[in-house]
């Protein structure tokens, strides 16, 4: 288990710290509440500070009756607990996959060709060197831009469910080098042996179809938008309220595709076919259901079966998702917070609603505080909004806290300061925890197989904390090591 910590430090800016890694061979929600009160404890910190948690969708997790949100919400009141942001996006598509027979079978031709085409180093160095000569024919031809930085060799990206925005680099990845992975595909259905062969003739003959061009393109549009919410997601100083903003953005742009995109698609998809020589059907003509009868078509057309049946449906499952997973939009938290959002003016701001998110910390908010906290509010708004022109262009909770401390009115209203940075430790997203376990797969090689725990989680923290690490000079460590205990030599 990896624990980071977020906190909002002297200058109001909201930060993350990787804790450590923690070897859990229980996985109840117990066992895991023991393991995070103890690491706390060692770091004298304690679980009554605890004003946010964020984790994946696992039962033991987010589970209403003993989940470790439950858990640690028994430690402090105050630890409300967000469903990772990025988790909840990645569903999304993993719900309409499993929905639309198109999609799943899209996902699955892409990966077995992935896996083919990259199985061995020689396949790897033909497509390397059908990509090379792809791109000199474009230039030749004057359909590439020369220029630092464009036109770099591709790598093959394989698509995982828990693997945040692959999907999308997945499917680019795919269509930038169509040719070149026919060209594989097709000396392997050349030269390799009897059954790789039949496979490979199988996978040519599906990816030279209308239908999985079509849906290639239509999923990476799809997921064009939803990858940059998903990169959004993972920033370390992005706010709850923002990240709300932002799946509204998406929504928006999944509407406006819905709406005027296909055209655009179409066409797309159609120069893409004349490119290759794929033949494009005849979109008056009833559709004929892949793997039937040619002799039992579809009641309806080809434009309407790729129009309704799967451009709108597909669109329609997404936007189905998103509205049920971010549901959070709806809660007295979460209104609260965007009452304290500074945005166009303080516009949002709400006394009632920003008193009923206070109710909502019962540990730091007593009747008395609640009291003086309604006082603050009605001079803060006028002497923010009205007179002090420092706090006239803020975008979001982190400039708008940063600015308080910055004006030193982080004392003059401090309860509101202190709901300010409640908002703000409402974590987004587990990226950083994330990110930690890809690190370990550095740290812990087969030649360091054997490394304990502790020694594991100490050797982390620097290697993930670089720019806090960076500023220690080698001296310093030097003698810090030389004075743990007394050894034979000097350093």
């Amino acid at each position: 288990m990896a624990i980071v910590l977020r906190y909002v430090d002297r200058r109001g800016s909201a930060m993350e710290r990787f804790m450590g890694i923690v070897h859990v061979r229980d996985t109840t929600a117990l066992s895991l509440r023991n393991e995070i009160v103890s690491l706390l404890t060692k770091h004298s910190l304690s679980p009554s500070y605890i004003h946010g948690q964020c984790y994946d969708g696992a039962s033991n997790m987010q589970g209403d009756l003993n989940g470790l949100k439950i858990l640690m919400q028994k430690e402090s009141r105050g630890a409300h607990s967000i469903h990772c942001f990025a988790h909840q996006l990645q569903l999304t598509l993993v719900a309409v996959s499993r929905r639309c027979n198109e999609v799943q079978e899209l996902l699955l031709l892409v990966s077995d060709i992935l896996n083919m085409v990259g199985a061995s180093f020689k396949r790897r160095d033909e497509l390397r060197e059908s990509q090379a000569e792809e791109i000199e024919e474009a230039l030749r031809k004057g359909e590439l831009e020369t220029g630092k930085g464009l036109n770099q060799e591709l790598g093959l990206a394989r698509a995982g469910d828990t693997q945040w925005g692959s999907h999308y680099k997945s499917f680019n990845n795919f269509i930038l080098m169509f040719g070149s992975i026919i060209d594989v595909l097709d000396a392997i259905a050349v030269n390799a042996h009897f059954e790789e062969k039949c496979k490979a003739k199988g996978y040519l003959k599906a990816c030279l179809t209308f239908e999985i061009v079509f849906m290639l393109h239509l999923m990476r549009t799809i997921l064009a938008i939803t990858n940059k919410l998903s990169a959004a997601f993972q920033k370390k100083e992005q706010d709850i309220i923002n990240a709300m903003l932002l799946v509204g953005v998406a929504k928006d742009q999944l509407q406006e595709l819905r709406m005027k995109g296909w055209d655009s698609l179409i066409n797309e998809v159609s120069k893409f076919c004349m490119k290759y020589d794929i033949s494009i059907p005849e979109f008056n003509e009833l559709y004929v259901i892949p793997g039937r009868s040619r002799h039992r078509v579809a009641e309806y057309t080809v434009s309407h079966h790729y129009r309704v049946e799967v451009f709108y449906r597909i669109i329609d499952w997404q936007f189905q998702e998103l509205n049920s997973r971010f549901d959070e939009v709806t809660t007295d938290l979460l209104l609260g917070v965007a009452c304290l959002n500074p945005a166009d003016s303080f516009s949002n701001f709400d006394i009632e609603k920003i008193l009923r998110l206070a109710e909502l910390y019962p540990d730091d908010f007593d009747k008395y505080s609640m009291v003086d906290l309604r006082f603050q509010l009605q001079n803060y708004i006028v002497d923010v909004r009205d007179h002090d022109k420092r706090f006239s262009d803020l975008r979001g909770l982190g400039n708008l806290s940063t600015k308080l401390v910055e004006t030193k009115k982080h004392g003059t209203y401090p309860l509101i300061f202190q709901l300010v940075k409640f908002a703000l430790l409402l974590p987004v997203a587990t990226a950083t925890v994330e990110r930690a376990f890809s690190a370990m797969k550095l740290i812990k090689t087969d030649l360091r197989s054997r490394i304990d725990d502790e020694f594991l989680s100490s050797c982390l923290v620097p290697y993930i904390e670089k720019d806090v690490f960076s500023l220690i000079p080698n001296e310093a460590i030097m003698n810090t090591f030389q004075n743990m205990k007394t050894r034979r030599g000097e350093l």
